[in-house]
C-alpha cells in the first residue's frame, strides 16, 4: 500500500532534492513522481528542462506523463505507448509528404491530437467517397467515429508529431513500427 510519509521505494536518481517546479517531485528529479516512480525515466538533465523518456508500452499499470514532450520525442512512425484492456495511446510521427494511410476500424473509435506540424484529414462512409476533409495545424484534434474511412497527409515542412488514442486498442501491446512500410507489413501479417 502507498504511503505518502514514506521515502520512495525506487532510488529516484539517488533521491536529490530538487525544486517543485514544472510539477517536478521533491524528492528527485523525476516529473510528476508521487513518491512512486516505478522506474520510468523522465529525468530532467539540466536546467533547460530537456526530458530523456523511455518511450515503450507502459500499459496496463497506472500511468502519467507530459504527452506534448513524449509525443515531440517520438521519431516512430508508431510507438504504442500504453495499452490497456478498453483503450490504447500510440505516438506517431508521419514524414513531410507522407501519410497515415486510408484505413477504416470497423469497431473501435479514434482520437487524435496534433502537437506539432499541419496537414489534411479527409474521412468518409466510402474509400472512394472522403466527403470530409479539413486542414489540421497544432493543437487540433479530431476524432474518426467506427466504421470511417480515414486519412492523414502530411502538408507541411516537417514531421507531424501526434498522438492517437483507440478505443478499444487497435495494435499489440508493445507495437514499434519505425517507418510506414514497417506498419503496413506488420497489418498485412497480423491481418489487425
Amino acid at each position: 500500500m502507498y504511503n505518502s510519509y514514506q521515502q520512495p521505494s525506487y532510488p529516484c536518481y539517488g533521491n536529490i532534492p530538487g525544486y517543485n517546479t514544472y510539477n517536478m517531485c521533491n524528492s528527485c528529479y523525476v516529473y510528476q513522481c508521487p513518491y512512486y516512480c516505478r522506474g520510468v525515466s523522465y529525468r530532467y538533465e539540466n536546467m533547460n528542462m530537456n526530458m530523456n523518456m523511455d518511450l515503450k508500452d507502459y500499459g496496463p499499470e497506472p500511468f502519467v506523463i507530459n504527452i506534448e514532450e513524449a509525443t515531440r520525442q517520438n521519431d516512430n512512425f508508431r510507438t504504442a505507448l500504453w495499452t490497456g484492456n478498453h483503450l490504447q495511446l500510440t505516438l506517431m510521427s508521419i514524414p513531410v509528404g507522407g501519410e497515415i494511410g486510408l484505413e477504416i476500424h470497423p469497431n473501435l473509435d479514434q482520437f487524435i491530437r496534433i502537437e506539432e506540424g499541419q496537414g489534411i484529414v479527409q474521412m468518409g462512409d466510402r474509400k472512394e467517397n472522403l466527403n470530409f476533409r479539413e486542414r489540421v495545424y497544432d493543437d487540433y484534434i479530431f476524432i474518426i467515429p467506427a466504421g470511417k474511412w480515414h486519412n492523414l497527409i502530411n502538408t507541411g515542412n516537417k514531421p507531424i508529431k501526434l498522438y492517437s488514442i483507440y478505443a478499444p486498442p487497435q495494435h499489440p501491446y508493445g507495437t514499434v513500427h519505425v517507418t510506414k512500410a514497417d506498419a503496413d507489413a506488420a497489418e498485412h501479417n497480423n491481418d489487425y
